[in-house]
């Protein structure tokens, strides 16, 4: 099979390139949700105690724990109830 490398590299290549940078990016930015951790020990609150509050899942809950991706829906309950704002219970780390 022969690869027309005039289309290749004017449609193809770009979007491999695209994929292999966003990529490259997630790993080295990750979401840490420790202000959020650190928040809740302002308010004298415990996990299970957000979870209730909020309605959120356990599931969600471990996903936090774990800093993996969560819903936005899940963040914007959270901060609702803790009176807060995004950039008060999650940031971004360089890795």
């Amino acid at each position: 099979m022969r690869v027309d490398m005039d289309f290749y590299m004017t449609c193809l290549a770009p979007r491999m390139l695209n994929v292999f940078i966003s990529q490259e990016e997630n790993k080295m930015l990750r979401i840490s949700y420790n202000k959020l951790w650190k928040l809740l020990i302002d308010k004298n609150m415990n996990k299970q105690d957000l979870r209730e509050v909020t309605g959120i899942s356990s599931a969600s809950i471990a996903k936090l724990g774990r800093g993996d991706n969560i819903t936005t829906d899940v963040l914007l309950r959270i901060c609702t109830v803790l009176d807060c704002t995004l950039e008060d219970i999650m940031e971004t780390i360089n890795e």
